[in-house]
């Protein structure tokens, strides 16, 4: 979660759209007597309008049998991904203003038998595209910073502001891969000079941010798509 102080976290969905998520914690029980849990929150699509989708995330008592508890610790990471693959599959819709959207948080995203949560698994040219669009757009909107973490508070560090978590679990979660296949994909986009790494975290360089098009022409297609799919079933 972003705290206080903190620049807020850009998470890039593999259509390549920019969001901001705020959750509002802790999980309730649902008030209407079903058997699940509720956690409000909002999706904002940055590099917009003031677009945004306020969801539901309704969690299972199926999944709640697998997670260790319902804080932020065990399932805000999975619940962000399950937040990104929704809008991924063209289910949320982002508005001006809008009725709350109900999100289910169920077992299709958890694979009982390797005991894992599972997003859908790209491949190597997906996960370049994908840190490549991270970079961009973290660097574009100066509002990249995940946690802080001891690395950066050294005197003389450069600011958060200026890189790109990289190592992110929750990145890896959502692609299916481990943060270690992450950096070296980022060590190739290095090679390729789009980026400069140290240690987790890069930096886009001045080539990267050459390509906005290509990003921003990414982010238009996924948007349009968005719009035409939910105008299509309004009728």
């Amino acid at each position: 979660m972003t705290q206080a102080g903190e620049a807020k976290k850009i998470w890039v969905t593999l259509s390549g759209l920019p969001l901001t998520i705020s959750l509002e914690w802790p999980f309730h029980r649902s008030t209407s007597g079903a058997d699940f849990w509720v956690l409000h929150g909002d999706i904002r699509l940055e590099n917009s309008d003031g677009l945004h989708a306020p969801v539901a995330v309704n969690l299972s008592a199926t999944v709640r049998e697998v997670v260790a508890s319902l804080e932020p610790v065990d399932v805000e990471a999975p619940v962000i991904n399950a937040l990104r693959k929704e809008v991924d599959h063209r289910q949320i819709e982002f508005v001006k203003s809008g009725k709350l959207k109900p999100v289910a948080f169920s077992s299709r995203h958890y694979d009982f038998k390797r005991g894992k949560w599972v997003f859908g698994k790209a491949t190597d040219e997906e996960i370049a595209t994908f840190i490549e669009r991270t970079v961009y757009w973290g660097t574009k909107l100066k509002s990249n910073s995940p946690p802080s973490r001891p690395e950066r508070e050294k005197d003389g560090a450069p600011g958060v502001e200026d890189r790109v978590w990289i190592g992110d679990p929750t990145e890896a979660q959502y692609l299916e891969t481990t943060a270690e296949h992450l950096l070296e994909i980022a060590g190739r986009l290095a090679g390729d000079g789009l980026l400069r790494m140290e240690g987790e975290w890069a930096e886009a360089t001045a080539e990267l941010m050459g390509r906005a098009e290509r990003f921003e022409g990414a982010m238009r297609s996924a948007v349009e798509g968005l719009e035409k799919k939910h105008a299509f079933e309004r009728g």
